[in-house]
């Protein structure tokens, strides 16, 4: 039987961040996510666009149309991840290393691994 651990993290904007790791999950290091703001309002904006594409395709608009604006949200996603991937990199990754806390840097390259494919 698998063991999960849940914590919570503090983002900047006051909100409480809540999630659960599997067996043998630790962080002996603190997160500190400096760009939440931003990214909710990129995922909020990209939101919106994919909603408007939906609409696009349920008015039977031209496939082209379509497939450009999906590579537009796709673009837009693209961008979102990399702030929270340098985010993660400069804060969270930054206090691992310092903790020797090597379970968060295989963590990330699966994560990256899973974004890139």
């Amino acid at each position: 039987m698998s063991e999960h651990h849940e914590h919570t993290h503090i983002g900047p904007d006051g909100k409480e961040y809540t999630h659960t790791h599997g067996e043998g999950h630790t962080h002996p290091h603190t997160h500190s996510h400096t760009q939440t703001k931003a990214v909710l309002n990129r995922l909020s904006r990209a939101i919106g666009h994919l909603e408007s594409v939906r609409r696009m395709v349920e008015e039977g608009r031209d496939c082209t149309e379509v497939l450009v604006q999906l590579a537009a949200v796709r673009s837009a996603l693209n961008n979102t991840s990399k702030i929270i991937l340098q985010d993660h990199v400069e804060h969270c990754l930054a206090d691992a290393v310092e903790s020797g806390d090597l379970q968060s840097i295989e963590e990330l390259n699966r994560a990256i691994e899973k974004l890139i494919t």
